[in-house]
């Protein structure tokens, strides 16, 4: 495979104002999104007493785990620990 060179590319003055008007859309759109989070007076408080109660739970590894398992939806089912699963169908 042959190796060229990298492409240059050029930065023009219409790249740079369609940028600048892409990030005013989206400082506008965060804008009134947090002032639409602040002036709800039930969803930011309940927001934030769930993370803060989940982060305190989860201060163990196994607590982690579990916190992770229950907000993707797995739910383990722990296998019997009993000798025929443990080491097969032995025969002598």
């Amino acid at each position: 495979m042959l190796r060229r060179k990298p492409t240059r590319l050029e930065l023009k003055i219409d790249d740079t104002e369609e940028f600048e008007s892409v990030k005013k859309e989206l400082e506008a759109k965060k804008r009134q999104r947090e002032e639409a989070e602040s002036g709800g007076v039930g969803g930011a408080s309940v927001i934030s007493v769930d993370i803060i109660g989940a982060s305190g739970s989860s201060s163990t590894a196994a607590g982690r785990a579990e916190l992770i398992n229950e907000r993707i939806g797995y739910k383990p089912h722990p296998k019997p620990a009993t000798l025929p699963t443990l080491f097969g169908s032995l025969q002598f």
